[in-house]
């Protein structure tokens, strides 16, 4: 077992430790909703990425559900005129 010959003096010790330590990760600034968040990331807030819409996904499948629901009222609407 390895045991030290003299005592690591405080200075020593210290100038070691000095790399020990937490690193800030790099924040920036959203360019659509001015939160904080972290760089190269879609931002959890607005869901935008280089001020561009990410999760336009999820809202153009609301517009297609809305459009159809629309639909199928004026189908019942037309049926129920004819009649």
């Amino acid at each position: 077992m390895a045991v030290p010959q003299r005592r690591t003096s405080k200075t020593r010790k210290r100038m070691r430790r000095t790399h020990f330590k937490l690193n800030a990760k790099g924040l920036v600034v959203c360019k659509h909703c001015g939160e904080m968040i972290r760089s190269h990331v879609v931002c959890p807030h607005c869901g935008y990425y280089d001020g561009k819409p990410v999760n336009a996904k999820k809202e153009a499948k609301q517009v297609v559900a809305e459009n159809k629901k629309a639909a199928k009222k004026k189908e019942k609407k037309a049926k129920e005129e004819s009649k």
